[in-house]
């Protein structure tokens, strides 16, 4: 039985994924429901393909809950020694580990990205939800490479801290408030806010604004301000995964289980 198989029976004989997984299409379809459903056809605030999206932030946020619990709860009911003692190579198990999750943060992600703009065009069939354009395309289908990428950074931190409430608590802080409040900095914190991770990523999806309809904050999630283009901004925000990981493994490798 190869590594991937005995991961992924691991991850699914436990609850906690199915109710995260549910718990994540609830909201990230939820919230943009709630935004779609209040647009104003035809004025001001039309409902377009970046406003589908709105809830995805909500949505990450409990993947990285899923992808943290994936790996502390070994290490809470010393379940990671037996995995280490079958597998000596411990790299080899925890990046087995890291891509099912990663691959199951996948599916989730265009699970909610899709169910949120079908939901859409169910509340609003005459707004411009129509996906013509590469942006749009990015602006829905790559939030399921965020979510995997978002997922490997929380299993790294989860591998470094080992406590599900520390790794979760850090994650979620990180993710929902610190990046904001750095912008709070005097003089240097735009700057600094251009290259943090998750405002990369946003990037990524929205882009310039094009599946907006060229418009900021209106009808959609808020625009990011990292200077990268698109492509350019998932290389930054997947070499910011993999390192984090790299880091994550080698400490494993020193430490006792």
């Amino acid at each position: 039985m190869t590594l991937l198989a005995v991961e992924r029976m691991k991850l699914f004989t436990t609850r906690s994924p199915w109710w995260c997984a549910l718990v994540a299409l609830a909201t990230t379809i939820g919230f943009s429901a709630l935004v779609v459903g209040n647009a104003d056809d035809g004025g001001e605030f039309t409902a377009t393909v970046a406003s589908t999206q709105f809830g995805y932030s909500f949505g990450m946020a409990v993947i990285m809950v899923l992808a943290a619990l994936a790996v502390t709860t070994e290490y809470r009911f010393g379940t990671i020694r037996t995995t280490f003692q079958a597998v000596p190579n411990r790299a080899a198990a925890l990046v087995a580990k890291t891509t099912v999750v990663a691959l199951v943060a996948l599916v989730i992600g265009e699970l909610s990205a899709f169910g949120s703009w079908a939901l859409a065009l169910l509340l609003k069939p005459n707004a411009p939800l129509a996906l013509d354009t590469g942006a749009d395309w990015i602006n829905v289908a790559g939030v399921g490479a965020i979510y995997a990428l978002a997922a490997v950074i929380a299993v790294a931190v989860g591998i470094l801290l080992r406590h599900s409430a520390g790794a979760i608590a850090l994650l979620l802080i990180y993710a929902l408030a610190v990046e904001d409040l750095i912008r709070l900095i005097p003089s240097v914190g735009d700057d600094i806010y251009q290259w943090l991770p998750f405002n990369v990523a946003n990037k990524f999806l929205t882009g310039d604004g094009a599946s907006n309809m060229g418009r900021n904050v209106d009808a959609g999630a808020p625009m990011s301000t990292a200077a990268l283009s698109q492509g350019w901004s998932l290389a930054y925000f997947a070499a910011v995964a993999v390192a984090l990981l790299a880091i994550a493994v080698a400490t494993a490798r020193k430490r006792d289980a």
